[in-house]
């Protein structure tokens, strides 16, 4: 009897150790993110560069790369009076777009980022000629023109100078309201159903080489299921912080976890733990 007494503790011991535990890690919400709403048809210019401030800092992740030295991989924008470096940058001989002024050389930017790489920023290996900078107007991001506007007037209004985008139309923001329909262009990602899907709507490939261990602006996952466990390698997405690469400031966002959905997260661990020759 006593025996039966003990293992039944010991079994009742562990399940409150597992579920303690259970309880102790990042809870990863399961469903997709809400899609906000915004009546662009009442639109004022300050709620315009509001939303090119939301949008720079959130859906379009550019805080992911554009934040101050040390963990800045890309350059400040934000600290940087875009309006006033501009014609320095289109005198440069390297630059190769069509911009003309300040809103043509961001928009072209975030469409396409190579026309011009700031020295020092280029993606390794191409001596400054290619970004690693995805184009923001195709997918994962996928920005609308809309949203690409708002954040030029933020870039524009944030140093005090003139917007020169124009506020939306009634015609465009008539389009907006129908591309934010279900299935439309405007509308909120669906959930991942493949971890490759998982990993490039979250932009990992833009910070981490995929299919080597070169560096980017993180570490080459190409062989990390050999160095890393799947805990290891799940604690790293949700807890960054928690263990950082030898070498590498703590610049990856400590949000995945409350992005990504429980399936989105165990995909990419599975599809990173067999990565291991």
């Amino acid at each position: 009897m006593s025996i039966l007494i003990k293992t039944v503790g010991f079994s009742l011991g562990l399940t409150l150790v597992f579920t303690g535990v259970a309880n102790m890690l990042p809870q990863v919400e399961g469903d997709a993110p809400v899609d906000v709403k915004v009546d662009l048809s009442a639109l004022t210019m300050d709620d315009f560069v509001a939303m090119g401030e939301d949008l720079f800092n959130n859906k379009g992740t550019c805080t992911l790369c554009h934040k101050p030295a040390p963990l800045g991989r890309a350059p400040d924008v934000q600290d940087a009076n875009m309006v006033a470096i501009t014609a320095e940058r289109l005198a440069d001989e390297r630059y190769q777009g069509k911009a003309t002024d300040a809103a043509s050389y961001i928009l072209e930017s975030m469409r396409e980022p190579s026309q011009f790489v700031v020295a020092g920023w280029g993606k390794k290996g191409s001596d400054d000629s290619e970004s690693p900078m995805p184009a923001i107007d195709k997918p994962p991001i996928q920005l609308s023109e809309i949203e690409m506007d708002a954040i030029i007037a933020y870039l524009q209004a944030k140093d005090g100078n003139e917007v020169t985008v124009a506020l939306p139309s009634p015609d465009a923001a008539a389009v907006a309201k129908s591309d934010a329909a279900p299935g439309g262009a405007g509308a909120a990602p669906a959930p991942a159903t493949t971890g490759a899907e998982a990993l490039a709507k979250y932009t990992c490939t833009a910070c981490h080489a995929l299919e080597s261990d070169d560096t980017l602006v993180g570490p080459g996952l190409g062989h990390v299921g050999a160095r890393l466990s799947e805990g290891e390698i799940r604690e790293s997405i949700i807890d960054p912080n928690a263990v950082i690469a030898d070498g590498f400031p703590p610049a990856m966002p400590g949000d995945f976890a409350e992005r990504m959905t429980v399936r989105e997260l165990e995909m990419i661990v599975k599809l990173l733990a067999e990565k291991k020759q």
